[in-house]
């Protein structure tokens, strides 16, 4: 199945890609930002993904595009450093999708998803010798496992999964994604208001816990109001309300909407001077024509600002 990329209209309208213009993918996936980039402007876009298994996929593309195509091997939030080493200081949009790709999901070996038994790993990049979701659920005490699954998973049920899942322990280690699902559908009852698997937000809590997703995001949002020339757009499409907050107070933060000095660019008071205008006065979300075609965009958001010269 191919990969369809979330809301590509409503970016593609907000990120306005001109010739000889540079801009970063900074979520790479299957490549779908990037090739509607590169078509719609003779410009150049550098490509960063942290899963080293996206490189053939750009290599591909790269066929087509040429030098206008730049891959770099990486996680978003260090893109300042990242351009650097590509030989590029400012640029004139930065977009990133957030969500988990769907090549990932599908990835069984991954961990990512409980449709598969599967060992738990859930790291973005297998190359890096980081801890794994196994890790945490067999080695964090029990308050631990239970504070991360409740800010991360926004579970009610946060302490009752995590005795579950130290009880479930002291016989063996949790080893897949399988045996997880089933500890933790026998700490939480199914909701008779949605269709919710009860797994899916304790699995949302350690995928983020192990990538570092809201500090990554956090690290990448600072470095844009350093990488964005004037006029450059900044566009996020976010797909949980954790990530969604991010981008929105950070955007209301440094669009001067806020008084106070900004913890996005450490040694700077905000002192009423914008960064950014803002290109939304809301989150945009996806047609129903969309949602409809591809289930995945429903809970997309997208928030854009244009960076100003201040």
């Amino acid at each position: 199945m191919d990969h369809a990329p979330v809301m590509l209209n409503e970016v593609m309208e907000a990120l306005s890609p001109v010739d000889r213009g540079v801009y970063v993918d900074g979520t790479f996936g299957a490549g779908g930002y990037t090739r509607a980039i590169l078509d719609a402007a003779d410009c150049t876009v550098v490509a960063i993904d942290r899963d080293v298994s996206a490189a053939p996929r750009a290599a591909a593309l790269k066929e087509n595009y040429g030098e206008r195509l730049v891959f770099v091997h990486g996680r978003f939030g260090e893109v300042e450093e990242l351009l650097q080493r590509a030989g590029f200081d400012k640029v004139d949009g930065f977009v990133l999708d957030l969500g988990v790709s769907s090549m990932q999901l599908d990835q069984a070996e991954r961990g990512f998803s409980f449709r598969y038994d599967a060992p738990l790993d859930m790291r973005m990049d297998m190359s890096e010798a980081t801890e794994t979701a196994a890790d945490i659920v067999n080695t964090y005490a029990e308050k631990d496992l239970a504070d991360l699954i409740y800010a991360y998973g926004q579970e009610r049920h946060s302490r009752r999964v995590a005795k579950k899942i130290v009880e479930a322990r002291s016989a063996g280690r949790i080893e897949t994604t399988g045996a997880l699902a089933e500890i933790v559908r026998g700490a939480v009852r199914k909701s008779a208001k949605d269709s919710i698997d009860p797994a899916t937000r304790t699995f949302q809590a350690l995928r983020i816990a192990v990538n570092d997703e809201l500090g990554e995001l956090e690290r990448a949002l600072a470095a844009s109001e350093r990488i964005l020339k004037p006029g450059g757009r900044l566009v996020v499409v976010s797909f949980h309300s954790l990530e969604d907050g991010a981008v929105k107070d950070f955007l209301k933060e440094r669009s001067g909407r806020q008084d106070r000095g900004s913890r996005y660019y450490p040694g700077r008071e905000a002192e009423g001077v914008a960064a950014f205008t803002l290109m939304h006065t809301k989150a945009l979300k996806p047609t129903e024509q969309e949602t409809a075609v591809n289930p995945r965009a429903r809970s997309a958001r997208l928030r854009a600002g244009v960076r100003v010269a201040a």
